[in-house]
Parts: structure tokens; C-alpha cells; sequence
């Protein structure tokens, strides 16, 4: 029962120890805090960053160039836009030399909404990442998939990055990651003595690993998460869960409502995709990016494109606001991002309408 957090760690320490990994670093990333959100704690290759953006991403390049494979964090997402040039760089460098230069390089980070971060730690990076091409983007909704796209990504010959979806990461899966104790109260429990670093003094603690398993989650390839024959729903991240949600309940008012994590939005799987909206005829793409260019206008546009005749109603997007920030205030926040009633209320009117 690891939440998304330790499902990370343990994806990390696996990759230092068998896929070659060496180098895992950003702000507090090391001793003795492991992460503002706990994902490094205890692992044998993690240091501290100086609180400089670009000399990480720049490190991680100089590092991958060399052979090694780094692991980069960049603390929250929204720090992350000074770096722009250097990732174009990475994305570009195995296309440029006509495939003699890879960047075995995988650059993770906190994204979107549910902590109550403000103006400063609450952004989404979707719509920015997915726009430099060259860089394979992964977002996992579960535990599970965060174990299993991490280590995809850290086997990758090229640069990828990894989205990590801030409010999911203290939330428990309920498939087991290979190796980690029962998924029972007990095992939970056993899990946290052996890899949560204790609070206060911890000098002399060192985590207990679990024999971990060779898992990965293919990047590029979605997932249905709830099956339907009347409206498709595609998401990934936090909104994933309230998606599944919204589906089980319009299920007990008698609608078949079809969920898809995308999990890998580039390349993402586009067969799958269109395969659900084919059978269902309608279609709402929910993510936490601000509405104006938003990854899913993509999918809208390429939907319309491909499957326009198929339709049986507009494809419609369910986003974040387009304000310069989300607001402190539990109230602010919950205003401009989605949330389950709005996810239900679209998913009705689309429901409704008939092309």
C-alpha cells in the first residue's frame, strides 16, 4: 500500500542500483530532508543542488553527455521556466547529430494544484513540456504507474521528463508495486519502518529496501481505467481520480461513461484514443493546465480533425482558469481549477447534446 511518494523512492533506488543510474540531485533532493516531498529520502547517489535551475538542468546535461545517467529535480514546476533554452537544447541534441549524441538525462517535478501552494507552487507544466520536442513527458495517477514510468524513463537513451503530480503523492495505491509488503494495514506499517525516514535525528538511520522488481509501464501507452459506451474522458495526474469518480457516479444515474489515463503525453496513444471516441461518440479532455493553449486544445484539434464525421457531440475541455496563479484560499483554489462537480456537470451537458 505505498503511496505515490515512496513509490518513487523505491523506483529510484532500484535505478541505482541495476540501470545504471548515478547521479540523483536538486534543491534539499539529498540529506537530510530527501525531497520536500519525501521521494529521495535514503537513497545512496542523491545530493544537494545549489538553489540554481539552470546549473541543474545544465548539470544533468553535462552528466548524461558524459555516459551517466542522472536523475534532476527541479523542486517545484514553477521554477522550472528559466530553463527553457537548456531543455531545448537536451531535446534537440540526438536529432541535431543525426543520432550520434543521446542524453540519457530524466528531469522530474512537482506539478499542478491541491496543497494550497499559491502563487508559487501550484502551477502545471503540460502545456510548456509538451512543446519542446525531442523530450518523452510522463504524469502517473497511481503509485503503481509512478513506479513503473519512472524506471521506463530512467532506462530511456534520451531526455525525459518526469511530471509528478503534487496532491497525489501521499495517496496510497491499491495495486502492489513487485516486492513491497502485503497491501494490508500490517504491511503498510512494515513498508513505512523500512524506507520513511524517521523525524528528528537522522544521521544514523539507513532505509531497509524491499527486493524490488523490474516493472515498467511502456511510455506511450494509456490506460482504461473504467470502461463506457456513451462518453469518453481523458485525463492523467490529479484530475485522473476525480475522472473515475465522476464515471462511478453517473453510472448509478445510468450513464456508461468510458475514463482513459493518458499517463505519457508524448508520444501518447493516440490508438487508444481514438478507438474509445469511435465507440462513443463524445469526448472531454480534463487537465489542470490553464485553458488557453492547453495540451488538450491539441487533442481537441486532432479529434475534430480525424474524427469529425464520428462525432456525435463537440469535444470539450475541462481545464484550469486562465489567471496568472491559483489562490491561496481553499475557495481561489478550488474556483480555478477542476474539480469532481465540474467534471460531472460537463460530462452531462456533453451527455446531452446531440451533434
Amino acid at each position: 500500500m505505498a503511496n505515490m511518494a515512496q513509490a518513487i523512492r523505491m523506483a529510484l533506488h532500484y535505478g541505482e542500483e541495476n540501470l545504471g543510474v548515478q547521479e540523483i540531485f536538486g534543491e534539499d533532493v539529498g540529506p537530510p530532508l530527501g525531497g520536500v516531498f519525501t521521494a529521495t529520502q535514503g537513497l545512496r547517489t542523491t545530493w544537494n543542488s545549489p538553489l540554481d535551475e539552470r546549473g541543474i538542468i545544465g548539470a544533468a546535461m553535462g552528466l548524461a553527455f558524459a555516459g551517466v545517467r542522472p536523475v534532476a529535480e527541479i523542486q517545484f514546476c514553477d521554477y522550472i521556466y528559466n530553463t527553457i533554452d537548456l531543455l531545448k537544447l537536451a531535446g534537440n541534441a540526438c536529432w541535431s547529430t543525426n543520432g550520434d549524441w543521446n542524453v540519457p538525462m530524466t528531469v522530474m517535478t512537482p506539478v499542478g494544484s491541491g496543497i494550497r501552494g499559491s502563487l508559487y507552487h501550484s502551477h502545471s507544466f503540460d502545456a510548456t513540456a509538451t512543446h519542446i520536442p525531442g523530450w518523452k513527458i510522463v504524469m502517473p495517477s497511481n503509485p503503481l504507474d509512478a513506479y513503473g514510468l519512472l524506471i521506463s524513463c530512467m532506462k530511456d537513451e534520451n531526455p525525459t521528463m518526469y511530471l509528478k503530480p503534487k496532491a497525489l503523492l501521499r495517496v496510497k495505491g491499491d495495486e502492489a508495486i513487485p516486492g513491497e509488503p502485503p497491501l494490508t494495514a500490517e504491511g503498510e506499517k512494515q513498508l513505512r519502518d523500512m524506507i520513511d525516514a524517521p523525524l528528528g535525528d537522522r544521521t544514523k538511520w539507513k532505509p531497509k529496501w524491499p527486493k524490488l522488481a523490474d516493472f515498467i509501464v511502456p511510455i506511450g501507452k494509456a490506460k482504461t481505467v473504467r470502461t463506457g459506451s456513451e462518453l469518453t474522458i481523458v485525463s492523467y495526474g490529479r484530475t485522473l481520480p476525480l475522472c473515475a469518480m465522476a464515471a462511478d457516479q453517473l453510472l448509478k444515474e445510468g450513464r456508461s461513461v468510458e475514463v482513459i489515463d493518458l499517463r505519457t503525453l508524448w508520444p501518447y496513444d493516440w490508438e487508444a484514443l481514438s478507438e474509445s471516441i469511435r465507440k462513443t461518440g463524445r469526448v472531454i479532455f480534463v487537465n489542470e493546465e490553464t485553458e488557453v493553449t492547453n495540451f488538450g486544445e491539441h487533442l481537441i484539434r486532432r479529434t475534430v480533425d480525424e474524427l469529425f464525421y464520428e462525432l456525435e457531440a463537440r469535444p470539450r475541455l475541462l481545464a484550469g482558469k486562465f489567471t496568472p496563479g491559483v489562490g491561496l484560499a481553499d475557495t481561489l483554489e478550488m474556483a480555478t481549477q477542476p474539480q469532481l462537480p465540474n467534471i460531472v456537470e460537463m460530462a452531462r451537458e456533453v451527455l446531452a447534446e446531440r451533434a
